[in-house]
């Protein structure tokens, strides 16, 4: 039964209008869809299945038992571009996709380094997060960052 898509966002949707498209992404639609029909679609289930063998070496349950993706893999794909083009946060790209943020973390992280293997997308610079505390940590970050000073008027 074909699921009613109540989403801003969709394949189908943003792929009528190729401006919005290009710019959202950073591809045209024909180049999204040669990516996608020659890359991502053939290596998606070995990936999937190799993702999943990881994951519990011990699994009791057949591989995809579990509850499936509200999105479907051209949307994810597209999800994650527009994550990446833009820059936008998970807050925004479930408005976007129909989604909570949960959702939003978990498909681009399991979906992720399928698409590095066929696009170069942004690494992270730094894996950890952390609240720099001492100048030290600072400068360790930041070389020659010399000082940051918040005030006000009063």
């Amino acid at each position: 039964m074909p699921q009613l898509v109540l989403s801003l966002f969709s394949y189908d949707r943003l792929s009528k209008k190729p401006l919005p498209f290009k710019s959202f992404t950073g591809l045209t639609v024909h180049q999204f869809n040669d990516i996608y029909d020659k890359e991502i679609a053939k290596k998606y289930g070995k990936y999937e299945i190799q993702r999943l063998s990881k994951i519990n070496k011990d699994r009791e349950r057949n591989i995809g038992a579990g509850r499936p993706f509200k999105l479907d893999l051209k949307n994810r794909f597209l999800l994650l571009l527009i994550y990446y083009r833009l820059y936008i946060t998970y807050t925004l790209s479930g408005f976007l996709f129909d989604l909570d943020q949960s959702s939003i973390c978990r498909d681009i992280q399991k979906i992720e380094s399928l698409i590095r293997q066929c696009l170069p997308i942004p690494q992270k610079i730094y894996n950890i997060t952390k609240r720099l505390k001492k100048p030290e940590e600072v400068e360790q970050y930041f070389p020659g960052f010399l000082s940051f000073i918040d005030c006000t008027e009063q």
